[in-house]
């Protein structure tokens, strides 16, 4: 590997540069020209027929849009607090988001990954990764909702994540930041990288419930771990990461970790792994974190604290992980529906390498080593390489294929995608993005079996796409038909937060199972109340309870009095309906939190400690009928101390004053 050079530092500060004035390709269009409207025109009443879930990036969530209309469905609430819905506000919510470092409210959803069969997309969840404070999330994909969380220890920045096993035995996570291991003294200079800072990879088991364990981690050298994907067919058993900063610095990175040629996609033999795991070749390490679970039974999420983590050491351990030279800086790895292709994309580089895994196998098996890299052996480029795209484009960055033979792949510096062909690697399209692509997606492009008819690009800079909103513009995803041989545009839409990965999966698989409310006999929520006869108000100390229902269009009950300052008011809502789409939301003046927006059939708590005497209104904030703007309540507050009862109503209506005169 030759070291960096003034032209290297040239080219990047060209490759920079351009990129910033190079919004507005050449060949530019509109997506109303020709037929494209009516390829994506979706008629009123009609459904779209594919679900499309995005990552929101810094908004912590991840957004379910329709293909090709581009409408905008929901947004799941996964990392971040969601006002909306009550995400991380109701007492039930509030334990998703504990971590080893407390409560968080935000985080950084960078990629989103389908549970799998057999390497075909199966419907179940869809995993999603939090970037800065390293978690992984499983969503349920029945309710649309969160379902469990797990904290990653010994790791920062959790970016090559969450890829899948081609049926889901394992979530991968690899660390973006290498940092000390959590279980040495972390109290080191930054300045000691090369000696202190490490690595990991963690391999997540998932159970055919969908239940997340840490079955072990890989120990690695310090680099960043960027991206990984799955080997399929012929190279099941095996996943590929890519990783830069092979320089190993610690500051200015755009400059200090681009001084190599070449860094790796890092081959990892995980059914070897599983043999040292079997044979006691892990060491159990003393850690701390976190899993969160949420039960639909009891509607309510409950937190542990895990202390205890499996390491295989893979420098000690030889044969599990192998180096692969890969040029100028790699983002994406990617492996074609067959398994054999593994294609890397040096985010500097204007070629793309396409690596055979049977090439692999034999430079293993040859020792066709050009060294080791930190301990771990390092292949030959040429020995692994089965051939290079030329010219495809500046910076190259991730790939999809179409399963006919043809891959897919995003320029975010040229802004474009390109068309080429796997086997003997010849562009055949090009198509401007508007602008600067980062990721791109055909549904079940990471799979066995895509289904392609279309690639959705999703974009960084909108510049002039859409009406200006101050400062911060929309950021977009634009959908291209990819059924004949050309690329043609057809539709855009803006997105929420930042995406970066996305998956599309074809609606008939997800819709049918989707659920449409919870039943109340099946409600096991600790405060539930299944009736409006079972209605109260119970006082334990300074907690009042409220056990309460909603209905449309009324709460029972719905006028309380005998809470005082400086309690603690447990409101549980339970939705009495049974029929879809009647959510009804609760919410009280003054509470410093979010509403509640409970679903039918479910049970949720809002927590308020009111500050002040007074008379405090109580609403339904989901319209749920004609009368929903008369579903509402009072609640009094009287001062600390004070002797007033506690009492509760429900239709019963002020005393007319000439009564109380008569009194």
């Amino acid at each position: 590997m030759s070291h960096f050079s003034k032209q290297t530092i040239l080219l990047l500060a060209a490759i920079l540069t351009f990129s910033m004035y190079a919004c507005k390709p050449k060949n530019t269009s509109s997506a109303v020209s020709g037929d494209a409207a009516i390829k994506a025109y979706v008629p009123p009443g009609k459904y779209d027929e594919f679900y499309n879930f995005l990552s929101g990036g810094f908004s912590g969530q991840m957004s379910v849009y329709g293909l090709p209309s581009g409408r905008l469905f929901r947004v799941i609430p996964v990392f971040s607090v969601d006002p909306e819905k009550g995400y991380g506000y109701s007492e039930e919510t509030k334990p998703m988001l504990n971590t080893s470092h407390g409560f968080i409210p935000w985080d950084d959803l960078h990629h989103t990954e389908l549970s799998q069969t057999n390497g075909e997309i199966d419907g179940r969840w869809i995993f999603g990764n939090a970037n800065n404070t390293p978690r992984v999330a499983r969503i349920d994909l029945t309710s649309f909702r969160t379902a469990e969380i797990i904290e990653l220890p010994n790791s920062a920045g959790n970016h090559s994540s969450p890829f899948t096993t081609e049926n889901s035995e394992y979530v991968v996570a690899g660390t973006r930041f290498s940092v000390p291991v959590d279980y040495v003294n972390g109290d080191v200079p930054i300045n000691t990288y090369k000696q202190n800072f490490k690595g990991t990879i963690s391999f997540i088991s998932v159970s055919k419930e969908g239940a997340m364990n840490i079955a072990f981690q890989l120990l690695l050298p310090g680099v960043n771990f960027d991206l990984s994907h799955s080997g399929k067919g012929p190279s099941s058993g095996w996943f590929f990461f890519s990783c830069y900063n092979s320089e190993q610095a610690n500051s200015l990175l755009e400059v200090n970790a681009s001084q190599r040629d070449k860094d790796f996609i890092m081959a990892v033999n995980w059914k070897k792994a599983e043999e040292y795991l079997k044979a006691g070749k892990g060491v159990k390490q003393k850690v701390r974190y976190a899993h969160n679970t949420y039960d639909e039974n009891t509607h309510t999420a409950k937190s542990e604290i895990l202390e205890e983590v499996t390491i295989l050491d893979a420098v000690a351990l030889k044969d599990i992980c192998y180096m692969i030279p890969c040029p100028k800086s790699p983002h994406g790895c990617d492996v074609d529906p067959s398994g054999e292709y593994i294609v890397g994309s040096g985010k500097l580089a204007a070629l793309i390498p396409v690596f055979a895994f049977s090439k692999l196998q034999k430079a293993i098996a040859d020792k066709a080593f050009e060294g080791e890299y930190e301990g771990i052996p390092v292949i030959k480029y040429e020995a692994a390489l089965y051939g290079e795209v030329k010219k495809p484009g500046l910076g190259p960055l991730h790939t999809e294929f179409d399963g006919k033979g043809n891959a897919y792949t995003s320029f975010f510096v040229s802004s474009e995608i390109v068309k080429w062909n796997i086997k003997d690697l010849k562009v055949l399209d090009r198509a401007p993005t508007f602008y600067s692509i980062g990721h791109l997606c055909i549904p079940g492009g990471d799979t066995k079996k895509p289904n392609p008819k279309y690639v959705i690009g999703y974009n960084k800079i909108t510049k002039d796409r859409y009406l200006p909103t101050g400062p911060e513009l929309a950021q977009s995803a634009q959908i291209y038909d990819i059924s004949g041989d050309k690329m043609q545009l057809i539709n855009d839409f803006p997105t929420i937060g930042e995406p970066h990965y996305a998956q599309a999966v074809s609606a008939d698989l997800i819709m049918k199972n989707s659920r449409k409310i919870y039943k109340i006999e099946e409600n096991k929520n600790a405060y539930v109340t299944k009736g409006e006869k079972e209605s109260k108000v119970v006082r334990e100390g300074n907690k009042v309870h409220v056990y309460m229902t909603s209905i449309r269009s009324h709460f029972s009950p719905d006028n309380i009095e005998g809470v005082a300052v400086g309690d603690e008011v447990y409101f549980h809502v339970t939705n009495l309906e049974q029929d879809w789409d009647v959510p009804h939301g609760f919410a009280v003046k003054g509470a410093p939190t979010a509403e509640l927006l409970i679903m039918p059939g479910e049970t949720q708590t809002l927590k308020w400690v009111p500050e002040k005497t007074g008379i405090y209104p109580i609403y339904c904030t989901d319209f749920c009928s004609a009368l929903h703007q008369e579903m509402q309540g009072y609640v009094r507050v009287s001062p600390k101390g004070s002797k007033v009862p506690i009492s509760f109503s429900l239709g019963k209506n002020s005393t007319d004053p000439a009564e109380v005169e008569k009194k």
